[in-house]
């Protein structure tokens, strides 16, 4: 919120169901928004979900100028909010820093216009391509700075998910240990056999497991049960099922973190939206240890799938590595409007 060249107030959505980033920036600007200009990333919205209209709040405040970077594709809002401003004699803008705010609000946006949560996949490897050694050693291929910001995409996501493989040669807690996010903090096991070990470290820290698996095993299952686990029973444990169940449950957004089967089967189903590499300077070699992405491959170079957008950043000593899906951006931008 801007009046007179001053930032008089800011804000930003902190959890589900929480005021929204114009109503935190209006409660901070109090009278001082009378007059000012509103800028936002997002539309503001038009209807009574778990908070009321933010759009109402604007116009009763007497905000006289918003800007924002792109629509809603929410069907309760899609520029219904921008109407109601301009109605209200607000001047409204549309489109600066389209691409850079659909980047920023990738999980919503993945969310609300494809019916899934958002997915990044997510893997450390040394810089010949290696995830582990031949004797299956990982700890700790990548640095300390950017271990730190692995645990921070954990606080990013509303979700972790690792395969059973993952869960028996690491044993992960799969937690939130910086505790800056609020919200669900739901870890995930894929589990066809149902081997998860009711002794395994994830169950000794705080937070909800759930396990799909294909397993009718009824002693594995009341085994984890008594642990603390929710197991769910799918007729296949693939990437779709198991999204859509996600959904179902309010969740919007997945950080998936192996191993090698996992992720080549969200590849293989083109079901992922970002992949976040950490490329450490180390040279493992080793024809028999594992890279990052396991299953059958492809056989021609035009079947592999593509990345766009690539950044490449430093953490200590390593190299961070981001991407999209090919198509993921423009897909979005197309959809939300200007």
């Amino acid at each position: 919120m801007v009046r007179d060249g001053e930032i008089v107030g800011s804000g930003w959505h902190r959890q589900v169901g929480g005021p929204h980033a114009e109503v935190e920036a209006l409660a901070e600007a109090g009278e001082r928004a009378h007059g000012a200009t509103l800028y936002v990333t997002l539309e503001p919205c038009a209807h009574h979900g778990r908070t009321p209209p933010c759009a109402d709040a604007v116009i009763a405040a007497g905000v006289a100028r918003v800007v924002a970077c792109h629509g809603d594709p929410d069907p309760r809002v899609g520029g219904r909010g921008f109407a109601r401003l301009r109605e209200a004699g607000i001047e409204v803008e549309v489109g600066i820093l389209a691409e850079d705010a659909v980047r920023l609000n990738l999980q919503f946006l993945v969310a609300a216009t494809l019916g899934r949560p958002a997915v990044t996949l997510k893997w450390a490897m040394s810089l010949d391509g290696k995830i582990a050694t031949v004797i299956g050693a990982s700890h700790w291929i990548s640095s300390p700075q950017a271990r730190r910001w692995s645990l921070a995409l954990r606080e990013e996501h509303d979700a972790i998910l690792v395969g059973s493989g993952t869960v028996l040669a690491d044993d992960p807690r799969l937690d939130r240990r910086l505790k800056l996010a609020v919200g669900p903090n739901l870890r995930i096991v894929l589990d066809r056999r149902l081997r998860t070990p009711p002794e395994a470290t994830l169950f000794t820290v705080p937070g909800p497991v759930l396990i799909y698996t294909q397993s009718t095993d009824r002693r594995r299952c009341e085994a984890l049960v008594a642990r603390g686990a929710e197991v769910r029973q799918l007729a296949a444990v693939e990437p779709e099922a198991v999204l859509a169940d996600l959904y179902k449950r309010g969740i919007r957004s997945l950080l998936v973190e192996g191993g090698g089967e996992i992720l080549a089967s969200f590849v293989g189903a083109g079901l992922y939206d970002q992949v976040m590499v950490n490329c450490a300077p180390l040279l493992i070699g080793g024809k028999e240890a594992p890279a990052p992405l396991g299953g059958l491959g492809v056989g021609a170079l035009e079947a592999a799938p593509r990345l766009e957008d690539l950044e490449v950043r430093r953490r200590g000593g390593d190299l961070l590595i981001l991407g999209y899906r090919q198509g993921c951006l423009q897909d979005l931008f197309a959809r939300v409007g200007r």
